[in-house]
């Protein structure tokens, strides 16, 4: 219950020309325009200033409006606060140090922008990521510039897994890493540059080749608290989506992949129980495709493999900037993302939207009806985008 309710600063309401009232911005996907012949809905945003309790709202309101009673502005607030566009002057404060506070003041207006649910104060979803368990496979382009993001944005724990040492070749692509580092392991270096971004997150690492479902199952099983999320940047091996797929169901646990595929750098979002599973967007992607191909004819015709992945520091940090705002969405509830699907972009036609969803298929190996998540991972090429 809100005390005192006022219009987020980011939702500041305004009256159009036609009388309408809309707030939220003129963002597609937050902002809002409702109708208001009789003029109380613009007196009622007017009030919403954090001066007031609902109540007093509600009397001032219909004192102004005959043609409204009190019960109705009460419940008109009430729907503007299930739709999050309010706040509460007296909401409680954050359990933040003052040095939190302002660190990530920038990044909480945001949220508070993005958020379109009931919380009495922004800092909720701040005190979330605090709070919030990552475990995060491949600190190559797409892991080294997903995991900075994090750290930078307060994710409260965060374990880093890779095998990999710097070469020359990755400078190019992976700025967590500097010259010096050519040589040293990809967890030592990115541990140093992580922990001097952001000392308040605990950063966590070890230097490991996951080879299995079971090497991922034990690294989610490993820590003091199960982890909130798995984040997979890796590229090899090519199976390690369906590793994860699998072993995801089996824990419960939600997940987020990604990487880049020439132009193109995308995310994709995966909940088990919720949508489809990553299986069954690789099956309903493979559907919807005509390459074209003569009977028999490799789909490497249509799509070559080479000895490297074409990339620069654009495509992997749009990627990786992709997955972590995919994985501050699933612990922040901001903005809303409903599992299950694959969104990007395609830097070769910038107006060719990258979003793929389709529906959970019963007859899916992995979430299906006669399924047994997480058992019987085979082998499976790697999606577009999933390369490091």
């Amino acid at each position: 219950m809100m005390l005192r309710p006022r219009i987020k600063p980011e939702h500041a309401a305004y009256r159009t020309v036609s009388g309408a009232v809309r707030m939220g911005s003129v963002i597609f996907g937050i902002g809002v325009e409702i109708d208001d012949p009789d003029g109380w809905v613009w007196t009622l945003a007017q009030a919403l200033d954090g001066a007031r309790t609902s109540e007093e709202i509600a009397e001032w309101v219909a004192a102004a409006h005959s043609e409204v009673t009190v019960a109705e502005v009460l419940q008109a607030v009430a729907d503007l606060q299930a739709a999050g566009h309010l706040e509460d002057v007296d909401a409680p404060p954050p359990s933040l140090s003052s040095a939190e506070q302002e660190r990530y003041s920038r990044g909480v207006t945001l949220l508070r922008w993005l958020d379109r649910s009931p919380r009495r104060s922004p800092w909720e979803m701040q005190e979330r990521l605090r709070d919030g368990r990552v475990l995060l496979v491949g600190l190559g382009g797409t892991g080294g510039f997903c995991a900075q993001a994090l750290v930078a944005s307060g994710v409260g724990h965060l374990h880093c897994v890779d095998h990999d040492t710097v070469e020359l070749s990755n400078l190019n692509r992976q700025p967590l890493y500097r010259q010096r580092d050519i040589g040293r392991p990809k967890l030592d270096a990115a541990l140093e540059d992580l922990r001097a971004l952001n000392h308040h997150p605990e950063i966590t690492g070890e230097r490991r080749r996951v080879s299995g479902p079971e090497d991922l199952a034990m690294l989610l099983d490993a820590g003091p608290a199960p982890y909130d999320l798995l984040v997979v940047c890796a590229d090899q091996p090519p199976e390690i989506r369906r590793w994860a797929n699998r072993v995801c169901l089996a824990t419960g646990t939600p997940w987020v992949d990604g990487g880049y595929h020439g132009p193109l750098a995308t995310a994709g979002v995966h909940v088990p129980g919720d949508g489809a599973c990553w299986e069954c967007q690789r099956a309903g992607e493979a559907d919807r495709r005509d390459l074209g191909l003569a009977p028999g004819q490799e789909e490497e015709a249509a799509s070559p493999r080479m000895a490297w992945h074409p990339v620069t520091a654009v495509t992997a940090g749009l990627s990786g900037s992709l997955v972590a705002h995919a994985a501050l969405a699933l612990l922040t509830g901001a903005p809303p993302m409903e599992p299950g699907f694959r969104y990007g972009i395609n830097l070769a036609a910038l107006d060719d939207t990258v979003l793929q969803r389709f529906p959970r298929r019963l007859d899916c190996p992995a979430c299906g009806e006669s399924s047994t998540a997480g058992h019987g991972a085979g082998d499976a090429a790697p999606p577009a985008g999933a390369v490091r």
